[in-house]
């Protein structure tokens, strides 16, 4: 028991009962207060009685604003929706309510997308050197790299691909089940890995402005493989629609299944041949 008004009670629930044989005063001691405030709260019975129904009257209204719009409220959202429906009443006293009636306030989750950027030390953004200009400079003079995502057993897998602006071919590609910027250094490691032999101090990967493209650790692995930065002015950008384009000329929603082996045909660029072809079914077996 740790109100005095439960003490009071289980006093006389005791007195009330045939069988007991001690006196009020034994019964105060016992529970550890006083005669005076137990003969005191008997005589308030019906003061108590009256606030307990004007608690209840407010609480009925909070609920009603808690419950508006169908969705769950703090406190100053109730205290804002009481006032819209002419009701005045303190934060103080729909907190004492709400804490009476074990009515709780719902706790907003963290963005993952904001603690992701918090969690990605944050470089400058750079000069956009393309201007539109995809397919002039000729192969392997414009990179574009974008990251898009591919439904996959009712969750998502992220793709970071680098994909030459003039020729369409999609030059390396890396996956994974989270937006961590790891994969996206895989994909220009993978770059320079297999067409390193072909690239210039000349040749430049755009993108946006997301936070991957504008990591330190992006930054300063582009200019150790001798590469140029560029990017566009914003998030919504010419790029993202040029470096996504291949996969809207393939049916996504077959690699989209249930059963413990993805298989999926190769995957060809826009303008296909036998070397711009990706083997998405091993790389999906792995995020399955």
């Amino acid at each position: 028991m740790d109100s005095a008004g439960e003490r009071f009670e289980a006093i006389r629930a005791a007195l009330a009962d045939r069988n007991n044989i001690l006196t009020v005063k034994d019964l105060c001691e016992l529970a550890g207060v006083s005669r005076s405030g137990y003969y005191n709260w008997v005589r308030s019975e019906k003061n108590r009685e009256l606030r307990e129904a004007k608690d209840r009257a407010a609480f009925e209204q909070i609920l009603e604003a808690y419950r508006f719009r169908g969705y769950a409220k703090g406190v100053r959202g109730i205290h804002m929706r009481l006032l819209h429906m002419g009701i005045r009443m303190n934060v103080k006293k729909i907190r004492r309510l709400m804490r009476k009636y074990k009515l709780t306030c719902p706790i907003r989750k963290p963005n993952p997308y904001r603690r992701l950027q918090r969690s990605i030390r944050m470089g400058s953004a750079a000069e956009n050197l393309v201007n539109r200009e995809f397919e002039s400079h000729g192969p392997r003079a414009i990179l574009l790299t974008d990251i898009t995502y591919i439904p996959l057993r009712g969750r998502f897998c992220y793709l970071s691909t680098i994909l030459d602006a003039c020729t369409k071919q999609v030059l390396a590609y890396a996956m994974s089940e989270s937006l961590e910027v790891d994969f996206v250094l895989e994909t220009v490691q993978l770059l320079v890995k297999h067409h390193g032999i072909s690239l210039s101090k000349e040749t430049v990967i755009h993108s946006d402005q997301g936070t991957h493209y504008t990591s330190l650790k992006f930054i300063q692995l582009v200019e150790n493989s001798a590469l140029r930065r560029s990017m566009t002015a914003g998030w919504i950008t010419t790029t993202t629609t040029a470096a996504s384009g291949i996969w809207r000329s393939y049916p996504l929603t077959n690699i989209t299944t249930t059963s413990p082996q993805v298989s999926t045909p190769p995957v060809c660029c826009r303008y296909g041949s036998n070397e711009n072809v990706l083997d998405l079914g091993s790389t999906l077996k792995m995020c399955g």
